[in-house]
């Protein structure tokens, strides 16, 4: 029994285990692999991979029923030892590449087979006698496992495009393998042995429809792809000429989940029942003897619903064949928690419609035997938080504790609540009285958890309204876990409206992430669920960076402008005079007043001092008479002042 589930395909591998169809095995959307007993309807074992969520299982196998052996130090194996074979051994493809054997006998991980594929593991088989296990690739390899050992014994590249299903045959001497194009593999030498085409898409389904050997004309196998509504029959003659399919069985959907009962001979005819991608069932049953022109329609197709007023379709996730031909064993509803039922079908009907009452609500539940988790003491008092699930709409509740403690005090209604709070308003005084509602956080989270559930505008506008980084962490702190996604989604609608109201988001957005990462990076679907929110981000930063490339370019020009003209300011120099002094005329005087107004570098009687210094200038040397310059600084010494006073001082 292989999950014949493609890298093409989205839907999630669901396989009953072979011979007394005991377990159903499946990986729901959080990666974790779920065992039922289909008899208790309980669940039996559920193995969490160290990389459920990164590296996802794509496709699972029972191995074939073999005698446990194994934990001696279970007492209770004595009790089933009785049994001959049971089925024991799973195989897990994952997409980080690795294969996970995994015990249902231990109740955990029996091997790990790693180092084999460079791509993601679309399809595993079980060979049927050796311990020796199959694994097909996206990297277009084959990987031949010895479980012995835990090794790879051989690798073989298998098409051009990605291995998407395998099939063993019935005698283990021959390999089908399938990309776009099914090859079929002589295992004793690995090579091909036949080539079959007629696929335009990847092949998902491989199945051996009869155990006659290959040396005759009577090998048959089947194969489906993805997007095609039909299931060939191929036919493996001696002499070669096996190019077309001899027989299709026409479905309403691409095939999903395929349990066939195989033929020995002529005189027995092939059963097939083959749940598709719509969630139907279809049963087959035909004679393999040669080629048959017409497409064949199933005998029966099933369909379930609910008993509602206006029935809604439930999905058939897998279903098995019984040795009793009239009943099907059937696994339906949510891949979380699915019904299983064995169910009788009357063949002689062309469509059965079965209508079930399934329970909306999920409580996954261990047997006790097996747990081994102690069960915590429950008081009544005490409230139990159950995250939300992924896809599922979980009633979100939120009820404010200390309010219920005040039985005297009388339950306020909504929009009483609403009239009362203020944000911008200061906390109560002490004198007044005890029944006026404070603001308080848990106020928030309830009235958040309500404007949510009821999608109503102004509460959520009384809540968004707040300021305050400490009330907004609280409130937040106090969600239930099921209100964090249509938080999130809440924020991110109002992020993308007026920056004003964007700005408040982002402070909720903020503490969203402080307090409930850990809750959201659980979620499987997280992509398609903050995809808008992180391109908009995204969006909005790549601008920043424009804007402030934009900004500094802006700055840079008007800080040359704003020094270009304070320079042109500074050259302008002022000559007016900022003090003058008047004293009585005296020679000495104004000698000395003369020297302080030319220490101070005062131009106003520069004019006067020229022209009593003429003569004198006349006798000095010919460099100071041709320039300016070198007389000022000569003037500024004060070596030509005291020259001056004394001359002046003679005549």
């Amino acid at each position: 029994m292989a999950a014949d589930v493609g890298s093409s395909s989205l839907q999630l591998p669901c396989v009953f285990s072979p011979k007394s169809r005991q377990y159903l095995a499946l990986c729901a959307q959080d990666g974790r692999l779920r065992i039922w007993n289909t008899d208790s309807k309980t669940l039996h074992q559920e193995y969490v991979p160290s990389a459920h969520l990164s590296a996802t299982c794509i496709c699972i196998a029972w191995g074939p029923c073999r005698t446990v052996k194994e934990g001696p130090q279970r007492k209770k194996r004595k009790s089933e030892a009785v049994q001959e074979e049971k089925a024991d051994l799973l195989a897990m493809g994952t997409a980080a590449g690795s294969v996970l054997i995994y015990s249902t006998a231990k109740g955990a991980l029996h091997c790990t087979l790693d180092g084999g594929h460079s791509g993601g593991v679309n399809c595993v088989q079980w060979h049927p006698e050796d311990g020796l296990l199959y694994s097909g690739s996206d990297d277009t390899n084959i990987v031949e496992w010895d479980l012995q050992t835990g090794k790879a014994r051989s690798k073989w590249k298998a098409d051009r495009a990605a291995v998407t299903s395998l099939s063993v045959s019935p005698d283990g001497k021959l390999l089908l393998s399938a990309g776009q194009i099914i090859k079929m593999w002589d295992l004793d030498t690995k090579e091909i042995y036949r080539k079959f085409t007629g696929h335009s898409s990847a092949v998902t389904t491989l199945r051996f429809a009869t155990t006659r050997p290959p040396d005759s004309n009577g090998l048959y196998f089947l194969s489906g792809a993805a997007h095609e509504r039909l299931l060939s029959v191929w036919q493996v003659r001696q002499d070669g000429k096996d190019k077309n399919s001899v027989v299709s069985f026409t479905l309403t959907d691409e095939p999903q989940h395929i349990d066939l009962v195989q033929s020995n001979n002529k005189e027995e005819a092939v059963r097939l029942a083959v749940v598709c991608k719509d969630g139907q069932l279809h049963l087959f049953e035909h004679f393999l003897n040669g080629p048959c022109k017409k497409p064949l329609s199933p005998s029966c197709s099933v369909q379930m619903s609910d008993t509602k007023d206006s029935p809604v379709p439930i999905p058939l996730l897998a279903a098995a064949l019984t040795a009793d031909k009239l009943s099907v064993q059937l696994a339906y509803g949510n891949h979380l928690q699915p019904v299983m039922e064995r169910v009788e079908i009357n063949t002689a009907e062309r469509h059965i419609c079965l209508t079930r009452d399934v329970q909306t609500s999920l409580s996954l539940t261990m047997e006790t035997s097996v747990s081994k988790v102690k069960t915590p003491i429950v008081n009544n008092k005490s409230k139990v938080l159950v995250p939300g699930l992924p896809g599922h709409q979980a009633p979100v509740k939120g009820t404010s504790e200390k309010r219920k403690k005040d039985t005297d005090t009388k339950e306020i209604s909504i929009v009483e609540r609403l009239g009362e709070i203020d944000l911008s308003t200061v906390p109560s005084e002490k004198g007044a009285p005890k029944g006026t509602a404070s603001l308080q956080t848990d106020n928030f989270a309830v009235l958040l958890v309500q404007g949510l559930e009821s999608n109503d505008a102004s509460i959520l506008n009384k809540v968004f309204q707040t300021r305050k980084e400490m009330v907004i962490k609280k409130t937040v702190a106090r969600l239930p876990l099921p209100a964090v996604l249509p938080l999130v989604e809440e924020l991110t609608k109002r992020l993308q409206g007026h920056p004003f109201t964007a700005v408040l988001m982002v402070r909720w957005l903020k503490a969203v992430l402080m307090h409930h990462t850990s809750y959201l990076a659980s979620l499987p679907d997280l992509v398609t669920q903050l995809g808008v929110l992180y391109h908009m981000i995204e969006s909005r930063v790549k601008m920043f960076h424009k804007l402030t490339k934009l900004h500094g370019k802006l700055y840079l020009l008007m800080t040359q402008v704003a020094t270009s003209d304070s320079s042109n300011t500074v050259t302008e120099v002022d000559h007016t005079a900022k003090l003058v002094y008047e004293e009585e005329s005296s020679d000495e005087d104004e000698a000395s007043g003369d020297e302080a107004l030319r220490d101070d570098e005062d131009s106003d009687n520069w004019e006067e001092d020229e022209v009593l210094g003429e003569k004198m200038e006349e006798e000095q040397v010919d460099e100071e008479e041709g320039d300016p310059d070198i007389r000022r600084d000569s003037k500024e010494n004060g070596e030509e002042d005291m020259e001056h006073g004394n001359e002046s001082e003679e005549e």
